[in-house]
């Protein structure tokens, strides 16, 4: 989960279906059991079934972190729970990209193409499926709370007469920030390699828009599914469930990462399965799935400015700090200054990237999404995932690719162009209002 303010519930917290909380819990744990039997007893199954049962073990510690993430705002202080959730949220993500990125500082040929797969495929998940789901769930849910059959009761301040999804003005911090990271990221498909310059241009914007949120006033965290259960508790036990949950899904994370890395590898192998398609499509899967996971559900009870903006906070982060630290491992792997090579297909991948990412910021110009633009978001992805195979494509990959990207930027031009009247407002918003008045302004579009 992203950063969200918070202070101590007003009234206790209750549980709305302990037995199904319960139960996810005791799945999350039998996920992660089988790999980590595995890694222990130093077992070497046959690739697909390692790569499954590690997948599996990153899954469900992935979940077990995240619903951690979410109980712990009731205990720390707003600013270290900013800091903390922007580092815990993407951490299975991390991971994953570092184990590739580490192999890379000594075998670049083999392995840098596979770290910037895993980037640019987390990324552009994150804004083709995830973004594009809260959009489309929330308008199913709208429509079916029109008929008197949505959640009950109803969010407050939702608007039923739209199925647009409207994002509170204090969004507008993520989103500008998001809009500086996107304007370098255009650079990055230019270079031979993502350099220390990069890090350090992409961490400063990171450090910058930590220092901004942690400016902003206390809310109380909306807790769903186990973390309301465990958000129940009486709070010393609560709190040792939050480290065990944090102890168990770290461990499991870091025993999980490198043999789940290497047995997709090998398992593309085994079977003649393009590899990149398994790093750049299955791996972001399984270290996306909780986030996406909590974000649909956010949208089902139709709580979609906690949904999306959960989502528009992990691009943030993904956007900055994921990127930018993946040169500083390179180099700490490679005992060197070089960067991290970019190949030509890593290359077109990082302009396709890059391309989403601000037809995305343009949408969000006036904090508002519609249905149409989530379709757009999802259609493209889905055109990009057929891009990906050699196999339908053949020689036509590489312009394929491209055309996608030229698509998203010609997309963002006319979109803001449409919202031209909101960018300045916007990043105004974002980079000088002070938080107080964010809060307590009515969201606006334009």
């Amino acid at each position: 989960m992203p950063p969200v303010h918070h202070e101590y519930p007003a009234e206790p917290l209750r549980s709305e279906h302990p037995g199904r909380q319960k139960l996810a819990i005791v799945l999350a744990i039998l996920a992660v059991l089988p790999g980590l039997a595995i890694r222990v007893l130093d077992l070497h199954p046959e690739p697909l079934l390692a790569a499954s049962l590690f997948g599996l073990a990153v899954i469900g510690a992935a979940f077990m972190l995240a619903w951690g993430a979410e109980v712990i705002q009731l205990d720390i202080s707003a600013g270290l729970a900013l800091a903390l959730l922007a580092l815990i949220a993407v951490l299975p993500e991390y991971a994953v990209d570092f184990v590739f990125t580490w192999k890379a500082g000594k075998d670049p040929v083999t392995y840098a193409p596979d770290a910037l797969a895993n980037m640019t495929g987390g990324n552009q998940l994150l804004i083709g499926v995830g973004w594009s789901m809260v959009v489309l769930v929330a308008a199913y849910r709208v429509r079916a709370a029109r008929r008197g059959k949505g959640p009950r009761p109803l969010p407050p301040n939702i608007d039923l007469s739209t199925t647009d999804i409207v994002l509170e003005r204090s969004h507008s911090v993520e989103i500008s920030f998001l809009v500086i990271a996107t304007l370098y990221g255009l650079t990055l498909p230019l270079k031979s390699s993502l350099t220390l310059f990069d890090s350090a241009v992409l961490v400063t914007i990171f450090g910058l828009y930590m220092f901004r949120i942690a400016r902003a006033p206390a809310e109380e965290p909306h807790l769903v599914g186990p973390a309301q259960l465990i958000g129940t508790l009486p709070e010393a036990k609560r709190r040792a469930v939050v480290g065990l949950l944090f102890l168990g899904s770290v461990i499991a994370i870091l025993l999980a990462a490198e043999p789940f890395a290497e047995s997709l590898i090998e398992t593309g192998e085994h079977f003649n399965i393009d590899k990149f398609l398994l790093v750049q499509l299955v791996a972001p899967l399984a270290s996306e799935a909780p986030e996406l996971l909590v974000a649909g559900l956010f949208a089902w009870r139709l709580n979609t400015n906690a949904g999306f903006g959960a989502l528009v906070s992990s691009k943030v982060n993904q956007w900055t700090l994921l990127v930018g630290t993946l040169p500083i491992v390179f180099a700490i792997s490679s005992s060197s200054l070089h960067g991290l090579p970019i190949d030509a297909v890593q290359r077109d991948e990082i302009w396709v990237t890059a391309a989403q990412s601000a037809f995305a910021v343009a949408v969000l110009a006036n904090r508002r999404i519609s249905v149409g633009e989530g379709c757009w978001m999802l259609g493209l992805w889905l055109v990009q995932l057929v891009t990906k195979f050699d196999d339908l494509m053949g020689s036509a990959q590489k312009p394929a690719r491209i055309s996608v990207g030229v698509v998203y930027m010609v997309l963002a031009i006319f979109v803001v162009w449409r919202n031209r009247r909101a960018v300045r407002p916007l990043l105004e918003d974002g980079f000088r209002t002070p938080y107080d008045e964010l809060a307590r302004a009515e969201p606006v579009s334009v």
